[in-house]
């Protein structure tokens, strides 16, 4: 993606905006505490205090800046569960801009146990991995970067524990918020799998439900009212 405009959101931490689609990454009222509160906490952490397995599979539906990405990084190494992580992402951004980005330094400042050399490499790779298959960052962290359309892209029924769906909003990214894309979305999870992301919509809510999910509608994070976490029955 080019043309990108780095912006400071409220919670001191980066984001990238988008002149084309009049749209940032991430939300201006904090980007690291928005992807922490929808993503982890909502997402990653309610997973592993409802599941016994040491395992996770999870899909991103919007790598973007690999902020998720980054901070699900973390989450393996401090509870020690091993996560295979695949982002996916057409219009993934260059190092060029994503060096720019403060999250590393963010990160250390509030992690003590991290180095700024060790989050940089980690972040560095999360950008610049493209193989055909998963690479190990640690020894609880499996990652892979795909470069394809969600309506190009392929996995077997019931292959992930978790989905990420952090893509633009439904009036910039049409699409990607079809019945259709959710159905194929819903059918790569399995079943009590959760799927989390920052857009509460009405129509959003009764399409994942029309797909046999539980919805509910959680507080959002600074700046939003609501968000979303469904799980298949």
């Amino acid at each position: 993606m080019k043309d990108l405009k780095l912006i400071t959101t409220k919670d001191s931490s980066h984001s990238l905006f988008v002149p084309a689609l009049n749209e940032t990454y991430h939300s201006t009222y904090g980007a690291i505490q928005e992807s922490m509160h929808v993503f982890i906490h909502h997402g990653l952490y309610y997973w592993l205090a409802n599941r016994s397995s040491s395992s996770v599979k999870l899909l991103e539906v919007g790598l973007g800046t690999a902020l998720n990405a980054l901070l699900t990084y973390l989450t393996s190494l401090k509870e020690q569960v091993v996560i295979e992580y695949t982002g996916l992402e057409p219009y993934p951004i260059t190092w060029e801009y994503a060096q720019q980005l403060n999250y590393v330094t963010r990160i250390v400042e509030r992690e003590k146990q991290f180095t700024q050399e060790h989050l940089l490499k980690t972040f560095k790779k999360l950008h610049q991995y493209t193989g055909a298959s998963l690479c190990k960052l640690s020894t609880y962290f499996f990652f892979q970067r795909i470069e394809l359309l969600l309506e190009d892209f392929f996995a077997p029924t019931s292959s992930f524990d978790i989905i990420y769906f952090d893509t633009f909003a439904p009036n910039k990214q049409v699409a990607l918020w079809q019945f259709d894309l959710l159905q194929k979305v819903y059918q790569m999870m399995k079943s009590k799998g959760i799927w989390v992301t920052y857009c509460a919509k009405g129509q959003l809510k009764r399409d994942l439900r029309q797909l046999g999910m539980h919805v509910e509608t959680l507080s959002g994070p600074p700046g939003k009212k609501e968000m979303v976490r469904a799980i298949k029955k």
